[in-house]
């Protein structure tokens, strides 16, 4: 059976950008935790039920040597169980996603990744019918362009969701389907790293997945999304729109402003009465089969409209809680730089940094210290 990438997907700490939640749970986009947040931990329960595991993919038909070769590291991750059992306690609002998702940063590295790989781009438009900027706002939410790839042992961290138990049958069916792409030769454990919960390589395929769709198109024989070279992992992208149904020169959808719908798509309002109105069609539900949450199917083809030059929306989401709309919480942001007060990018989504930098320039200012930005603190910005 091929999962669907939504089943893992849409808790992966956001894995970047996810389309459930945004992962942005601080300023813009969180990678996953490494380091000591994700060092392995004695377990001997987890050490018995390796052995287990070993034996149970043996009698699969994998090979003893990469049964052997896969878990002579492996390790306990208790980073990975706390990721996964606290996938919900961060949801962005869809405002806040899309400006997250095209944001200004994110469109011109697309437009700038269009421009390096266009010859590429353009094969793959030719072979799979899946038009460049799509395949490239995959990419963006995805791991920001590869930047954000992951870098947690795979098999670690499937042997120990596998093991926790919560998803367990599904997580070792991930850690089967690893184990038989580490057999065919694609890459070496070492090298397969990805998200906590096991997504790989610049659009974060899960295993199942890279088995049904992941493609060689260098023709080195080997399927390597990991490489920094994206072409594989870019071509499987396109593979996997293709084989959902992709339909050529057909949109994904249209924002609705001051008409009314055409009749060609159903209509769905994602912020409700107080946001922008999209008449969607066929390519949207196949953006679905990659992932089918609604942020982020939508950022997806956002995304790509803004990469081929298209405008931003028109319709607006009116102010927020404190008052301020997305253009306001932008200049409140740029105030704060231009005082020298670290924002990370002008979003205009209030996170982690921005609330910080509010803080700091209250203190510094003498001011009450709430953090919370207001219409009167962004006049002070000027």
């Amino acid at each position: 059976m091929t999962y669907s990438r939504r089943f893992i997907v849409c808790g992966l700490a956001g894995l970047y950008l996810s389309g459930c939640q945004s992962g942005a749970a601080t300023q813009s986009t969180s990678r996953p935790a490494t380091g000591s947040a994700m060092r392995a931990a004695p377990n001997a329960a987890f050490d018995r039920w390796v052995e287990g595991a070993k034996a149970r993919a043996k009698a699969r038909g994998i090979g003893a040597s990469t049964v052997d070769r896969a878990f002579r590291n492996v390790g306990y991750l208790p980073g990975v169980v706390e990721r996964d059992r606290n996938q919900t306690e961060f949801v962005r609002s869809f405002e806040d996603y899309l400006a997250i998702a095209a944001s200004d940063d994110r469109i011109a590295k697309g437009r700038s990744m269009l421009r390096r790989h266009a010859s590429l781009l353009s094969q793959l438009e030719a072979k799979y019918g899946v038009e460049e900027e799509v395949i490239v706002a995959v990419w963006g939410l995805e791991s920001r362009y590869g930047a954000r790839r992951g870098d947690v042992p795979v098999i670690s961290a499937l042997s120990t969701l596998a093991f926790d138990g919560r998803r367990g049958r599904f997580f070792e069916g991930q850690l089967m389907a690893a184990l038989k792409i580490l057999e065919r030769g694609d890459v070496t454990p070492d090298r397969m790293t990805g998200s906590w919960a096991g997504a790989m390589g610049h659009t974060q395929f899960i295993p199942t997945s890279y088995l049904a769709y992941a493609v060689d198109f260098r023709g080195d024989g080997r399927r390597d999304i990991w490489s920094d070279d994206p072409t594989d992992a870019l071509a499987s992208t396109a593979a996997y729109l293709s084989r959902s149904g992709w339909r050529t020169g057909q949109r994904w959808g249209d924002e609705i402003t001051g008409r009314a719908p055409s009749g060609r798509g159903r209509v769905v309002t994602p912020a409700g009465a107080n946001g922008p109105v999209f008449e969607v069609y066929h390519n949207y539900s196949v953006l679905g089969r990659y992932n089918n949450a609604q942020k982020y199917i939508i950022g997806v083809g956002h995304l790509s409209d803004r990469l081929k030059g298209r405008p931003a929306l028109r319709g607006t989401f009116g102010p927020d809680g404190n008052g301020l709309t997305l253009q306001d919480r932008k200049a409140l942001q740029r105030g704060l730089t231009r005082a020298g007060f670290d924002v990370g990018e002008a979003d205009g989504v209030i996170g982690k940094k921005t609330l910080q930098a509010i803080e700091a320039f209250q203190h510094a200012r003498g001011l009450p210290v709430t953090g919370t930005p207001s219409r009167s603190l962004l006049s002070l910005l000027g």
